[in-house]
């Protein structure tokens, strides 16, 4: 099979308004969470959150943006910024025409995922039949809240035919789309994809209903400090937002079209706990079963990772489960490869989240340095993996990482990526 490449990225996250930003962000170990200041957060058990740091509305034109959720608008400018960034034109004139920018229609396939959806339209629109009436109700609704709607939306943008698809996994969903994108292109079903995540769902009700199931932190008096992976106090995750893009392709393609290379999409793992609705296997057996099935299928051994993105989202069992997965996969390899969580910067973005640290797994192998997981005052005694508190290096040469999602369902998936082709 071909080599599968990444040739753009874009992304809109707590830390930055583009990828270069956030990105820049994470290695700088900057919070993107903060007190919610919204009127409807006061009386709230949970009252932070990471929120995007720019509005999406600065940057898609009003009549463009009232047809479309919040979790879709963050989908079009982190995709608009990754087709751009991958050197390519868009299919349309300003008038709407369809122009020839040098990509086949029918082999562009996009895959983009959110966990949950359109909330905002849905709850939103509720709220306006509630107070206003049936007829007040948008004629957009179903289009706004439907979850293939941003995916549909970067289809419609790009001008793909090959496939729009959307799957829905809780917090491994846009690891999932990349996924199904890497399968797509492998399949012989198209030579480039559109893959990534998103989410938007920082409203009265999620924070409400995560925080009854004691999934969420509630320290709102010190939330910067709220996400702290391993460490000893830890008291759950912060709902963060965002999306993030990725354009991935063929080399062959991409060669042939003088694209900028940054690194290689080498494998994909999935799998299952078939253990609970909520709560990982606390054996880390599935876990560790898509770690292992990513390095089969980049037949890459555990001596050839270097970083681990962790799923990490600050939870009590959560963490400890997947530290011993790691270690279970790697073996006595562990003691090398350097582990960080960037959701203690970022908060968790759900369905957005894997494909965001995707982008941060992607450019610590180019650039050589790992972004530091912060807020870590007391780390957990005799964890069996090497968590990195500061921006680290990475050694010359051959690199290669993995980035770990895990979603309620009991889903698993594990990316490999590689540095190879972008250093050659």
């Amino acid at each position: 099979m071909s080599d599968v490449v990444i040739t753009g990225f874009g992304a809109t996250t707590p830390l930055g308004g583009d990828a270069p930003s956030t990105w820049e962000g994470l290695v700088a170990g900057r919070n993107g969470v903060h007190t919610l200041t919204q009127d409807w957060a006061a009386d709230l058990p949970v009252r932070f959150a990471a929120e995007v740091v720019d509005e999406p509305t600065n940057h898609i034109p009003h009549p463009k943006a009232r047809r479309m959720d919040r979790s879709s608008q963050l989908a079009m400018v982190a995709a608009e910024e990754a087709w751009a960034d991958a050197g390519l034109d868009l299919p349309h004139d300003a008038e709407g025409n369809v122009v020839d920018n040098g990509i086949d229609p029918e082999r562009l396939v996009v895959c983009c995922a959110t966990g949950i959806g359109g909330l905002h339209s849905l709850l939103g629109q509720w709220d306006v039949q509630k107070d206003r009436g049936f007829r007040r109700v948008s004629p957009f609704t179903i289009p706004m809240l439907m979850a293939n709607a941003p995916a549909a939306n970067i289809g419609l943008l790009v001008n793909a035919k090959a496939g729009v698809h959307t799957p829905v996994s809780a917090c491994a969903s846009s690891s999932e789309a990349i996924s199904l994108g890497l399968d797509q292109i492998h399949l012989g079903r198209a030579d480039i994809a559109v893959v990534g995540g998103t989410e938007a769902v920082i409203h009265p009700l999620p924070l409400a209903a995560f925080s009854q199931m004691q999934a969420l932190s509630k320290r709102n008096d010190d939330p910067e400090h709220a996400s702290r992976p391993w460490d000893t106090d830890r008291d759950g995750f912060v709902l963060g937002e965002g999306a993030a893009v990725m354009v991935i392709e063929t080399i062959e393609h991409a060669r042939a079209r003088g694209a900028r290379i940054y690194g290689t999409l080498a494998g994909a793992g999935i799998s299952a706990d078939s253990h609970d609705l909520v709560q990982p296997d606390p054996t880390g057996a599935g876990q560790a079963s898509a770690m292992h099935k990513a390095l089969v299928a980049a037949d890459l051994s555990p001596a050839d990772i270097n970083h681990v993105n962790a799923h990490a989202t600050s939870t009590p069992q959560g963490d400890i489960a997947e530290a011993h997965s790691i270690r279970s996969t790697l073996g006595s390899a562990a003691d090398q490869v350097l582990v960080d969580g960037t959701k203690s910067m970022t908060g968790h973005l759900l369905g957005g989240a894997g494909a965001l640290e995707s982008l941060a797994v992607v450019m610590a192998l180019l650039t050589r340095q790992v972004p530091g997981t912060i807020n870590i005052e007391n780390l957990e005694e005799d964890l069996p993996i090497n968590v990195v508190r500061e921006t680290t290096a990475l050694p010359q040469g051959d690199l290669a990482g993995l980035n770990n999602s895990f979603g309620f369902g009991g889903h698993n998936v594990t990316l490999a990526f590689t540095n190879a082709n972008a250093t050659r």
